[in-house]
Formats: structure tokens, C-alpha cells, sequence
């Protein structure tokens, strides 16, 4: 945006995260995005506004009930609330992933989570809301944009008054937050009450939930369902990777049934225990967005481990598709499977035998046995297998591939969780070391990243308040491959090997289009933040003085607009800016006849 009198403003970027200003020649967003800007008191206002249902909204999309009948087959019996709306093609999606498939034979209660596709682009009525919400949540914990979660709670348990001799149903929350590990605990306490009690039951725990407080990144919220605490705390980009930040208090703890200490996380160790000699060449496919299938038992295990899969590069955000479970009667069964082209950048969960030969052309596949074994016992060496080897879901488990990993393999790792197999260290301990090694095995990798994206915003004294504001420098893989050699991975991490190889995979892969896209809009939004703040330091009265009446009124409804503008996108602007730019906006439009003043002197969004 340029102001050079009346000239025109240009648009703002769309989405911004909240930072402070640092006086600094050059700005960098991996530097600066650590503490947030203190909330403006406008959250509570917010919420106060909205109507009966909307908090539920703010959480789950609907609540179903998918039941079996021996003419219908699975079929949604209920949906709650009931003027939420599902297409006819999400309601068939979600009456297959709720179910296990047949050979998996789940006796008794199982519980898993599949993602589907949005069958229709609707706009819920808070969605600006809900965005709001958003802003500042880790890349990871973003609300989705065109997908949603199923958490389901499956029974199969005999029933001999049934013609099937089964009672096979299941209860299951739609979302499109990726809280899959809260909403697991929240199913444990409803499904059970509602298999006994039904509806009624169901309508009750709706309620609760429409009278908890939305889901804001960094509060610690104390959220009651069917007699139930449970305490949580939504995680913030701000926070230090790798720790929790929910403090107990013992004050008000005391009606506390739950304390969570993760929304999201599943357990690394236990999902990655059948392949664990094999966790950094998984990691490294995950990172250049390969496609994996992973063939499991039940849903429970092709879930869990697709999901560990994904988190194993936190806190960088996985920007390819992945399916917890997948089945043969998914919408996008055709495009996945098809051998007319490569398979697409995309990680499966299937349990359905017929996969192993349906996806045998696919390049990385993952065999995982049942997980119910003693993680006790010491797993035997795997040698990474041939593709060709795998027939059926009955092979063996372990990672069938031809992939040559670029980075030397970390036996350091491998002898430390072998020894806490061998000393019976307690599973939470070695999930802790796992999740550790990845995160920063990542954050190694991404470093070199960052500071090279940091050095391509302009100087701060570029900055001038009646230009545009400077452009970034373009991204030059060229000119990035040459910071490696000293300033590369090998500052941060022992492992050897062909990173710069690694890199340039990477630098193709949808993981970094993703990755560069927020970079770029981050550092975008905070030129034009540095740009408002530059345009308040001006005296704007004296710079009417040469301008014409016109002139005047065009500049004032042009500051208006990208006032406003920066109010509700939240841009990363110095406390104080913009309180301080309304009042100049305010003088200059003091200083036109009364006539003027009455079109102009509405008041500017608070």
C-alpha cells in the first residue's frame, strides 16, 4: 500500500499472527514470533454475543450415531444437534469409516479416528469467529479448512434377540479441529452412558458441551461433560516445543475429575514400536510428503500410527493429505488407487486385505502387526524389505521400500530406547525420548530454513510511509544451498550424511510450498504492520495542507479502510498504533467543513 496523497491503498494480506515489534534493522518472523501480543479485552465482549449453539459449533461440527441394519447396512440413525447439516456424501463417509472392516474382527469397544473430505464448501455462521479462535495456534492445530475428523466410539458385543446376533453401533464426533486425543477422552465418558441410556442421554452431554468456553490457544480451561471435569489447555505457536504448559492448581483442582496434558499427541513410541529401527528413514518420507500406506489389524492401529507418522515432524505443520483410515468405499478410492499415474502425495491407513494388492505399486509401505503385543519384549532387527515381497496383509510387519534414506542412521537412538526396553523404563519415558529425537531432528533440519527465509526481508529503514512497502526477496535455491556449508544442519545435529540431497527434496516437496506460503504471509503481514506504524509517526495534518479538499477525504476514507482492516485481520502491530493513528484520522477529518465531517465522522471499528 502506498500513500502518496490520495494514491490508492492496496489490499492486506489475509491471515496475521500476533507479534511484538522489535526495533530491529531486519525482521525476522522465526525470531520475533515468541511472545504474543496481550489480549485486547475483546474475547469476552466476543463471546457474550454468541447464540445458543455456537460454542458447541466451536467445537464439533455434529454428533452421529451410525448404526447397523441387515437391509440398510450402516446407516446414520441420529444427528446432533438436529439442524446440523451433512451431505448425503458425508453421511455416506461417515457410515463407512465408522465401522471397522469385517476382518478386523473389534469384539467389545474400539475406539479410532478417520478425516474425509468436505462434500460442500458451507460457511458456518460464526466462521469469522471461529478464525479469529485460530490465529494463534501452532501451524499443526489450525482449524481445517476442507476436511473434517471422525472420532468413533465402536461396540460389537453379541446380542442373540438381534437377527445378526450383534449389536454393532457407533457414536461419533465430527470436527474439524485435530484434537483427536481430547476427543477420544470426552467418547469415553459419553458413549458409554449413551449406549445404556440413549438420546436422552445424548442431548445432555450437547448441552454441556454448548456451555464451555471456545477453544482459544493458551487458556487452561475446565470443561464438565455428563458429571465429568476435565481440564486442558489449547497449545499456542508461542509455546517452547516440546513442553506442556498446563499447571495444576490445587486450589481448583479440586472438582477436576480429568487432567489432560495433551489435546493432539498420540504415543509415538508405542505406534512406532514394530518398526522403531526404522523411525529416521520414516521421518525423512514423512518429510518430503512421500506416499505411505500403512497396513494394520483394526482401525485403531491404522489410525494411531498415521497419525504418529504425522506428528513425528512437529512442530512443522504436514501439508499433504493423510487418512487415518481408509476404506474401499471412500470417495477418493479411485484416485488413490490408480495405476495410471504415481501414487499422490498422500499417507493411508488401511486395514482391508484387499489393499495389498490394490496399492502393491505404491513405493513405501508400512506393515504394522498388533500393537497388544508386550511392548516389553525386545523387537527384533528389521532389514528394510522389497516391495515385491509383499503379497497380503498376513506378511510380515516391517517397512517395505526401496528408498536409500539420505542421512547415516542414528544408531544412538536406537541403543537408548533398546536399553529402556531392556530396563522396563516406563512407556511414557521412552515416548518422551522419541517425541524429543524428532522434534529436534526437525528443528535441525529447518533452521538453516528459517534464518535463510529471515535474510530475505527488507531493511526496516526501507520502509516508507507514503511508498509501498518494500517487496521480499525472492526464494533462490541456489543462494539457500550456499548458507549451508557454515551455517547448515551440522551446527545442531551429529548426524552425518547427504542433507544437501535432503534439502533439495525437499525444496519440491508439498511440504515446503506449505511451509514458505505461511513464511511469506507472515513476513508480508509484518511489512505492512511496520507500514502502518510508519504512517502513524507522521504528521498527517501537515500533510493536507497540500492536498485538496478532495483529496483529503479520499486519504481519510482510504487510512479508515486499512484501519479497519488491520483491526480484524489482527495484524502484528506495536501495541498502541492503532488507538494512536484513529485519533490523527480523527484531527485531520476536524480540520473539513461540518458537512464533510458528518459523512466521514463515523467512528472507526473499536
Amino acid at each position: 500500500m502506498a500513500l502518496q496523497g490520495p494514491v490508492e491503498l492496496e489490499e492486506q494480506v489475509e491471515e496475521p499472527e500476533d507479534l511484538d515489534d522489535q526495533d530491529a534493522s531486519s525482521i525476522s518472523p522465526a525470531e520475533e514470533m515468541t511472545l504474543p501480543v496481550g489480549p485486547g479485552g475483546g474475547e469476552e465482549a466476543e463471546e457474550a454475543l454468541l447464540l445458543p449453539w455456537d460454542r458447541f459449533s466451536s467445537w464439533l461440527h455434529c454428533i452421529c450415531v451410525v448404526g447397523f441394519d441387515l437391509e440398510l447396512g450402516q446407516a446414520v440413525e441420529v444427528i446432533y444437534p438436529h439442524h446440523s447439516k451433512l451431505s448425503e456424501k458425508e453421511k455416506t463417509s461417515i457410515c463407512y469409516l465408522s465401522f471397522p472392516d469385517s476382518n478386523s474382527g473389534c469384539l467389545g469397544d474400539t475406539q479410532f479416528c478417520f478425516r474425509f473430505r468436505q462434500g460442500s464448501n458451507r460457511k458456518s455462521s460464526i466462521s469469522c469467529f471461529l478464525e479469529s479462535t485460530d490465529w494463534d495456534a501452532p501451524p499443526c492445530l489450525k482449524r481445517e479448512q476442507v476436511h473434517y475428523y471422525g472420532c468413533v466410539y465402536f461396540r460389537q458385543v453379541r446380542d442373540k434377540s438381534l437377527k445378526r446376533g450383534y449389536f454393532q453401533k457407533s457414536l461419533v464426533l465430527i470436527s474439524k479441529l485435530p484434537y483427536v486425543t481430547f476427543f477420544h477422552s470426552v467418547l469415553k465418558i459419553m458413549a458409554p452412558e449413551y449406549f445404556e441410556k440413549q438420546e436422552p442421554c445424548l442431548e445432555a452431554a450437547c448441552n454441556d458441551i454448548d456451555r464451555w468456553p471456545t477453544p482459544r490457544p493458551g487458556r487452561i480451561l475446565t470443561l464438565p461433560i455428563m458429571g465429568v471435569v476435565i481440564k486442558v489447555r489449547i497449545p499456542t505457536c508461542y509455546d517452547k516445543p516440546g513442553t506442556s504448559q498446563l499447571v495444576q492448581s490445587a486450589q481448583n483442582d479440586s472438582l477436576v475429575s480429568i487432567v489432560l496434558p495433551t489435546i493432539h499427541e498420540v504415543d509415538l513410541f508405542r505406534c512406532f514400536y514394530p518398526v522403531f529401527f526404522h523411525i529416521q528413514m520414516l521421518w525423512e518420507l514423512v518429510l518430503l510428503g512421500e506416499a505411505l500406506v500403512v497396513m494394520a489389524p483394526s482401525p485403531a492401529e491404522s489410525s494411531e500410527t498415521v497419525l504418529a507418522l504425522v506428528s513425528c515432524i512437529a512442530p512443522q505443520r504436514y501439508y499433504s493429505d493423510f487418512r487415518p483410515y481408509f476404506t474401499i468405499h471412500d470417495s477418493e478410492f479411485k484416485e488413490y488407487t490408480t495405476r495410471t499415474q504415481a501414487p499422490p502425495s498422500v499417507i493411508l491407513g488401511v486395514t482391508n486385505p484387499f489393499f495389498a494388492k490394490t496399492l502393491q505399486h505404491w513405493p513405501h509401505i508400512i506393515r504394522i502387526g498388533d500393537m497388544k503385543q508386550a511392548v516389553g519384549e525386545m523387537a527384533k532387527q528389521m532389514k528394510i524389505k522389497k516391495l515385491k515381497n509383499l503379497k497380503t496383509l498376513d506378511s510380515k510387519p516391517g517397512v517395505y521400500t526401496s528408498y536409500k534414506p539420505y542421512l547415516n542412521k542414528d544408531e544412538e537412538i536406537i541403543k537408548q530406547l533398546q536399553k529402556g526396553i531392556q530396563q522396563k523404563r516406563p512407556p511414557a519415558a521412552q515416548n518422551a525420548i522419541l517425541r524429543r529425537y524428532f522434534l529436534e531432528l526437525t528443528q535441525s533440519f529447518i533452521i538453516p530454513l528459517e534464518r535463510y527465509v529471515a535474510s530475505l526481508m527488507p531493511l526496516q529503514k526501507s520502509i516508507s510511509p507514503w511508498k509501498s512497502p518494500p517487496q521480499l526477496r525472492p526464494f533462490i535455491q541456489q543462494d539457500f544451498m550456499k548458507t549451508l556449508e557454515k551455517a547448515g544442519p551440522q551446527l545442531t545435529s551429529r548426524l552425518k550424511g547427504d542433507w544437501i540431497g535432503l534439502y533439495r527434496h525437499f525444496l519440491k516437496s508439498p511440504n515446503f510450498d506449505g511451509w514458505f506460503r505461511s513464511r511469506r504471509k507472515e513476513m508480508t503481514q509484518k511489512l505492512e504492520a511496520l507500514h502502518l506504524e510508519a504512517l502513524c509517526e507522521e504528521d498527517l495534518q501537515m500533510r493536507i495542507q497540500k492536498h485538496t479538499e478532495v483529496e483529503t477525504v479520499d486519504l481519510v476514507l482510504k487510512l479508515k479502510d486499512k484501519l479497519n482492516q488491520a483491526e480484524k485481520e489482527k495484524l502484528p502491530i506495536r501495541p498502541g498504533t492503532l488507538s494512536k493513528l484513529r485519533d490523527h484520522i480523527e484531527a485531520v477529518i476536524l480540520t473539513l467543513p461540518e458537512d464533510l465531517q458528518g459523512i466521514l465522522h463515523k467512528p472507526c471499528m473499536p
